[in-house]
């Protein structure tokens, strides 16, 4: 039976009743290094900042490469994400909810290949995309269909001067899911996410931008989120 691979940041949705139905936490070791993964029969959960709210693995920590080899090698046919961005557009207000078709990642050189010549072109997977979509159509809860993702190093946020110039190109701003994309393309696993828009770009409105208002606006789209997630799940 093929199973769902599922990619979501772990804090605010263990707060949830959905890890309830989850059997067991499996430590499944890779040649990139070790991967926490929480088991049921058809979903496999990976929480990307880690299991233990007291250790939150920073962005420009979390080993991308041993968390999508360790979905792959238990035996996850695709992969979903949730992932929290910054709006780049006044247009795109906190709360809102996207579906990205494309992503900017300029800096970094994630790859699971170190010792031969391998060139993927990293992309999307617009059957995955079109499931999030009919996913959210079906709970009633408007989504926006494609956008740019520019995913920037972290931790730190963004200066308004960079995030003048993403939002020349890019739709929203994040620190996690080009990483997960490109390891995704390279293992030849699908991979599509549902980004929870939960803040504006620093300097694109005048109040400042804090990490408390960040997880406040990120908790308020956990409902949806959530409900989106959990339809996409029936519908597997």
């Amino acid at each position: 039976m093929a199973r769902l691979g599922i990619i979501i940041s772990g804090t605010i949705f263990q707060q949830t009743d959905i890890f309830h139905v989850l059997k067991e936490e499996k430590n499944v070791e890779t040649e990139f290094g070790n991967a926490q993964l929480l088991v049921s029969d058809r979903t496999i959960y990976l929480l990307r900042h880690g299991n233990d709210p007291r250790h939150y693995i920073l962005p420009h920590l979390i080993n991308y490469q041993a968390n999508l080899k360790a979905l792959k090698d238990i035996g996850v046919s695709e992969v979903i994400a949730v992932n929290s961005t910054g709006s780049l557009k006044k247009t795109l207000k906190p709360g809102t909810l996207m579906v990205p078709h494309d992503f900017i990642m300029l800096s970094g050189g994630l790859s699971i290949f170190s010792n031969k010549a391998v060139h993927v072109t990293p992309s999307l997977d617009e059957n995955i995309r079109q499931k999030w979509l009919k996913a959210a159509r079906q709970c009633g809860v408007e989504v926006v269909d494609g956008g740019i993702y520019w995913q920037t190093t972290g931790p730190r946020l963004e200066t308004v001067a960079e995030i003048g110039l993403m939002s020349q190109f890019a739709d929203v701003v994040g620190m996690t899911m080009a990483s997960e994309a490109i390891i995704a393309k390279e293992l030849e696993l699908p991979y599509a996410a549902l980004c929870s828009i939960d803040n504006y770009g620093h300097g694109l409105v005048k109040k400042p931008l804090t990490m408390e208002q960040i997880m406040r606006q990120a908790h308020k789209n956990t409902e949806a989120v959530l409900q989106i997630m959990m339809t996409y799940i029936e519908r597997s």
